[in-house]
């Protein structure tokens, strides 16, 4: 039977109950996806709030009170967990790119971040395409890694760092414009996962985006919000509820709160038609690189 995702459905079973410790009379609720915890456990609960995790790939969702529904596909039209809609986008390459150049030159995060800030924003015009697992947004499935602007000035490793950190906040970007298109007017944007903790790279994505970026408290937002998800639902799974809990669990770590510089955005704005139109017209090239290493 479907069931929303408020819905409590019954009793923990007597026999995963002892294997677990847990007490036979422990509920059991529609519960959710990774994502769709994410939002709740970084209080992802309201129209104007934008949630953005920065892992190995990278997510860019938001909560709706309406279904959003992208004609080119490029946004998902998720449902939440909380009775609402999530729509999400999803880029392929994050910590990927910066974890590549970081390696490679055996720097610590520390190290990587001062390089990064050793150069002004922008790069020198030194930029990444960063598709080096391919990309599903934009949908480039034989992409690759591109450096473009290379010259002498920036050929040096604080500049290929700078451009990783850019590449895929760019590329992130391109999903959050998608998502604006479609009616989404982010207030602020909350971030988690690995890559927020960079303060460097937080200042980057709040250039980029034009919006003010802000880490929760809690670093393990899924599992917050599925407690929060848990005690909603046992409440009794009414909105009134689900905000107040959301409001007195999620927390705001103002000292890592970012605010967009005007300079700086500008510089993007023109870093970002130079990405989306290389990423366009290296569409054919992908697919013929392919299939030459391929054979």
């Amino acid at each position: 039977e479907l069931v929303d995702s408020g819905s409590v459905i019954g009793q923990i079973r007597t026999d995963i109950a002892a294997e677990f410790g847990l007490p036979s009379t422990c509920l059991v609720s529609a519960g959710g996806g990774d994502n769709m915890m994410g939002a709740i456990g970084t209080g992802n609960v309201s129209d104007g709030t934008v949630t953005i995790s920065l892992g190995t790939s990278g997510t860019i969702f938001a909560s709706s009170s309406k279904p959003v529904i992208d004609p080119l596909g490029e946004v998902a039209a998720f449902c939440d967990s909380t009775g609402q809609w999530l729509p999400l986008v999803c880029t392929m390459n994050v910590t990927v790119a910066t974890e590549m150049v970081r390696s490679r030159y055996s720097l610590s995060h520390s190290e990587f971040d001062a390089a990064v800030s050793s150069t002004p924003a922008g790069n020198d015009g030194l930029l990444l395409v960063p598709y080096f697992e391919g990309e599903r947004t934009p949908d480039q499935p034989d992409g690759t890694g591109v450096y473009f602007g290379l010259r002498q000035q920036t050929f040096s490793i604080s500049h290929f760092a700078r451009a990783a950190m850019e590449g895929t906040a760019l590329g992130l970007n391109y999903g959050l414009n998608r998502l604006r298109q479609l009616g989404i007017s982010p207030s602020e944007i909350r971030a988690t996962g690995g890559g927020s903790k960079s303060p460097v790279w937080r200042q980057i994505l709040a250039d980029v985006f034009n919006a003010e970026v802000v880490c929760v408290s809690n670093d393990e937002g899924a599992a917050v919000g599925a407690a929060v998800q848990a005690a909603w639902a046992v409440s009794g799974a009414r909105r009134s509820d689900l905000l107040a809990i959301a409001g007195r669990v999620v927390g705001l770590a103002e000292e890592t709160r970012k605010s967009p510089n005007p300079e700086a955005v500008s510089k993007y704005q023109s870093l970002q038609e130079i990405q989306d139109e290389l990423s366009n017209k290296l569409r054919s090239s992908f697919a013929l690189h392919r299939r030459f290493i391929e054979d």
